[in-house]
């Protein structure tokens, strides 16, 4: 078995932006994740399955059309969850309709709770800390093309590492 994820990278400078700032405030679980949109959280699947899964990934980046994602502001799971996230402002569409194209086939599995597309940069910490980064980060802002998604797989020294690039659908004009 082999424990993967679907996910949309947070491109560079704020990927890494994010990260340090995640590390920065002692998330220690930071240096092992890649900044991201979740699409698919972390699934064990069998290991021969993984062809099948990129198969099916494939053909789900061929019907979604790139869009547009701009991250602003903060917002927080709690008291359910202690996560403190970026909030996506625009492409909140887009993200679901993703979502909800990888998440079938072999990748057809139930959610424990909405699919609410975010990006994480505070989990399980005191909640002193996790004030305090929904105030730092309240201002933060930015805007970029999502065009493609990731498969990672889980390692259990390197943590989330990206296998595979899967471009969406080309616009009709041939640009992407």
């Amino acid at each position: 078995m082999v424990t993967i994820g679907v996910a949309v990278a947070i491109p560079e400078p704020w990927g890494s932006e994010l990260q340090d700032y995640r590390t920065a405030i002692g998330d220690t679980t930071a240096t092992q994740i890649p900044t991201h949109i979740t699409l698919v959280p972390p699934t064990e699947v069998d290991a021969e399955a993984v062809p099948d899964v990129e198969q099916h990934l494939a053909q789900a980046a061929a019907v979604v059309d790139p869009f547009v994602v701009r991250l602003r502001g903060t917002g927080t799971f709690r008291p359910v969850s202690p996560v403190v996230f970026v909030a996506v402002a625009e492409g909140i569409a887009g993200c679901e309709q993703l979502a909800g194209a990888v998440r079938r086939g072999p990748l057809d599995i139930e959610l424990s709770f909405p699919y609410h597309p975010h990006v994480t940069v505070a989990h399980e910490l005191d909640d002193p800390v996790l004030d305090e980064v929904f105030e730092d980060l309240a201002r933060f802002e930015c805007r970029f093309d999502v065009d493609a998604f990731h498969l990672y797989v889980h390692d259990h020294q390197h943590g989330w590492q990206p296998t595979r690039e899967f471009p969406l659908a080309e616009s009709p004009d041939g640009q992407e």
